[in-house]
């Protein structure tokens, strides 16, 4: 879809992929904003913006803008998307939604209400090797998919002296590793089983003291993880588990996980997303992108020829390019809306509790 005019919140890595997927939807870019109007301004200059928004108001007040991407820390998710919102503007939020389940379910609701496209990044599920194994899933070929288990693991916060904005809770949100990487692996089992977690049993571990960049978190504030270990139960019954943590040394971006059936088992690893694990009793076998037989869904996301490698910033534009076409009127399968951003909230809520009062709580 062309003709929308968009605004980009938050100017770091993940904005800027925000605005390359969209312009490559043929959206026009008018402002962006950032924490301070010096940074925001030199961000305008280098991403060729005519505007910079200091508030949340100022840009859900600007008529040009149809579409407000939030890429800030999560404490102003809230604010912006509420703005926005209320405005009648499309939006784009990163997750979470909120710092909490209620803020999630607010912004939910207010989506609803004002009959807005509000989708949350779960671009994961737009890998055409993810939507193989959800039709494979789905046509029975796994038979019944008792055992879900895997990992998303990551080294950036490996370094007792690493920090970031993303270690103190009070930007971030009472979890951290779970929240910002577990929450796509638990979407992205979800999506592909269409099975949803009911029970969870979770173990967190923060490794090292961290500084938020100048000073050093306050310890009686809730600490967030490094590490957090997670078995769950689903709607049929079926049990799995996943490790998550930001501290495996050489680990950069391994989300990884494995269905097994009563019939067959399937893999899919994000840092190896062309290919496909098909495990049976008698044999194994690695199906690679576009190879035939192949789904319709897997196939409609093959935007380049087989051999040239199709990555996470494809995905995001086919993200950012079903968002615009469901704003046209036209919502592809599979588009992740703010309905999974509040799912997400609930087990993120639900390790949590969990976590603090140890055994099974229901999600």
């Amino acid at each position: 879809m062309t003709g929308l005019g968009i605004a980009v919140i938050g100017t770091g890595m993940i904005g800027r992929l925000h605005v390359r997927s969209a312009r490559s939807a043929g959206a026009t870019l008018i402002g962006v904003g950032a924490s301070d109007t010096e940074r925001g301004a030199r961000a305008a200059a280098e991403l060729g913006a005519g505007r910079v928004y200091a508030r949340p108001e100022a840009v859900a007040d600007d008529p040009d803008v149809d579409v407000v991407h939030i890429c800030t820390p999560n404490a102003l998710h809230a604010p912006y998307a509420r703005a926005a919102l209320s405005a009648g503007k499309h939006v784009v939020c990163e997750k979470p939604l909120g710092l909490d389940l209620a803020e999630a379910r607010e912004l939910y609701e207010l989506a609803a209400e004002m009959g807005s496209v509000a989708t949350v990044p779960f671009a994961y599920r737009f890998y055409p090797t993810v939507r193989e194994a959800r039709a494979r899933v789905a046509d029975g070929r796994l038979g019944d998919v008792r055992l879900i288990h895997g990992s998303y693991l990551q080294d950036w916060l490996s370094a007792p002296d690493a920090h970031n904005w993303r270690v103190d809770a009070h930007s971030n949100g009472r979890s951290r590793a779970f929240a910002d990487i577990g929450s796509h692996w638990c979407d992205l089992v979800e999506f592909v089983t269409g099975d949803r977690i009911v029970s969870v049993s979770a173990v967190l571990s923060a490794w090292h003291p961290r500084a938020n960049g100048v000073e050093q978190i306050d310890p009686a504030a809730p600490s967030t993880e490094d590490v957090a270990v997670v078995m769950f139960v689903t709607e049929t019954g079926a049990t799995g588990s996943v490790v998550v943590s930001q501290v495996s040394p050489g680990r950069k971006n391994r989300l990884w996980f494995e269905l097994d059936g009563t019939d067959a088992s399937t893999v899919f690893d994000q840092e190896n997303p062309e290919t496909l694990w098909l495990g049976r009793k008698d044999s194994a076998t690695v199906l690679h992108r576009g190879q035939d037989p192949r789904s319709q869904a897997a196939a409609a996301l093959d935007v380049v020829p087989v051999g040239h490698p199709q990555g996470f910033t494809d995905c995001f534009a086919l993200f950012v390019a079903h968002t615009y076409a469901a704003i046209a009127g036209n919502t592809p399968d599979g588009l992740p809306t703010f309905a999974d951003g509040l799912r997400s909230a609930h087990i993120v809520d639900a390790v949590l509790r969990s976590a603090s009062t140890g055994g099974f709580v229901k999600v």
